[in-house]
């Protein structure tokens, strides 16, 4: 008897604990966003708004210094493009083999190891990207900085792989075999019903995988703090040393910036920028989504 109270309260008591648990991410994250805003806020107060993301030139320990986001947002957005060219055909190609042509042993076998890649620490591939990656490719681009952009693009890619693939081919497979299986019925060949078929009705899972790849690039930080090194060039030269925000952000966080300089402000105002830019990313996927999943 005592049991069965104890259940019913138990019943009755964890809609309420999981609306808590609910509740404090929510909390968490506008806490976040708040501290974030308060802090930018203060350091436009000291820089122009025009000056920080036009200006090509950031010198934030000089003694005239300059605070140009764009040499950061350069970087960043080159170094995720690298990886995307990386990672996305090759993540496609794989979901689709592990989903359409792979039987179910080699799926069991081949899925559990290409996850693996997940789970080995940034700052290995950020080693691996400067010792290995980096040397590699200066026996055919001699020209190649020792730090550079190229070489931390690349690994990311590779470290983005398993993600895309895996929810990808996730996407695929929840794709009903009865569909599969009319096409091939209606004369389709095997390749046909993989692109004309399986990955239209799946896009939507495709496009989730695809955006959160973007945004690990976007927000990985050991790989490029390693491999890119800290010189805030504007160019789009792939051999020279670029800087990303969110290695920005490391430089300045366990530098010596001391609280209420402006150079300590610039940090809420660069993950400020790091956080529209992903935002403004994920709205536009989920439109993408929204949309196909409405064709679809």
């Amino acid at each position: 008897m005592n049991s069965n109270r104890l259940m019913i309260y138990i019943e009755k008591a964890m809609p309420k604990i999981l609306f808590v648990i609910a509740l404090l991410s929510i909390l968490t994250t506008i806490g976040i966003v708040f501290v974030l805003i308060t802090e930018t806020v203060d350091f436009f107060q000291r820089i122009s708004v025009v000056q920080f993301f036009t200006g090509k030139t950031l010198k934030p320990l000089s003694q005239n210094p300059e605070f140009g986001v764009l040499p950061l947002i350069n970087g960043t957005i080159i170094s995720s493009v690298i990886a995307m060219l990386v990672a996305g055909p090759i993540g496609m190609m794989t979901a689709i083999f592990l989903s359409e042509y792979a039987s179910d042993q080699v799926r069991r076998v081949m899925k559990p190891i290409l996850e693996l890649l997940a789970g080995i620490p940034t700052i290995v591939y950020g080693f691996f990207a400067f010792t290995f990656v980096t040397p590699l490719l200066r026996e055919f681009i001699p020209e190649l900085g020792a730090t550079n952009i190229l070489s931390p693009g690349l690994v990311m890619g590779v470290m983005i792989i398993p993600m895309i693939a895996s929810l990808s081919e996730d996407a695929m497979s929840s794709v009903p075999n009865a569909i599969r299986e009319g096409a091939l019925g209606l004369g389709a060949t095997k390749l046909e019903v993989t692109f004309k078929v399986v990955i239209p009705a799946a896009f939507s899972g495709i496009v989730a995988s695809f955006v959160l790849g973007i945004s690990r690039a976007v927000g990985e930080t050991m790989i490029v703090a390693i491999a890119s090194g800290s010189s805030k060039n504007f160019t789009f030269d792939l051999t020279q040393s670029m800087q990303t925000m969110t290695a920005y952000v490391v430089e300045v966080a366990s530098g010596d910036a001391p609280a209420g300089s402006t150079l300590y402000y610039s940090l809420y105002a660069v993950a400020m920028t790091l956080f529209i830019f992903t935002l403004c990313m994920n709205i536009l996927a989920r439109y993408v989504s929204r949309r196909f999943r409405e064709e679809y």
